[in-house]
């Protein structure tokens, strides 16, 4: 059983194909920073944004944006190019981040 865990609605299901997951009404999903009700447009926005919530950038693989919090233990890892920035992505941000971001449909 492969796929990642998709949290909407307070639910948790497993998604197997989560380039394709876009929500049930098929709406493009958006990463929104809740106390300045930015969405979230480029890397560096999100970068600004994490930064200032004490995530540091890691810059070992080439391939992949990744940040790190000196105080838990977790790991944000995105895609380089912001393109291929899916909700699974997103949602990953939402749960590191309570009350920070939310995803909405656009």
């Amino acid at each position: 059983m492969s796929g990642v865990w998709v949290f909407r609605n307070g639910v948790v299901r497993l998604v197997e194909n989560p380039g394709e997951y876009q929500g049930s009404n098929g709406r493009r999903k958006v990463l929104v920073h809740l106390s300045s009700n930015e969405i979230i447009t480029s890397y560096s926005v999100l970068e600004t944004k994490l930064s200032s919530l004490g995530w540091e950038r890691y810059h070992d693989d080439p391939e992949l944006l990744q940040f790190h919090k000196r105080s838990t233990i977790h790991l944000i890892s995105l895609p380089k190019d912001f393109n291929k920035f899916k909700s699974i992505h997103m949602y990953d941000i939402v749960v590191k981040n309570r009350n920070e971001f939310e995803v909405r449909d656009m």
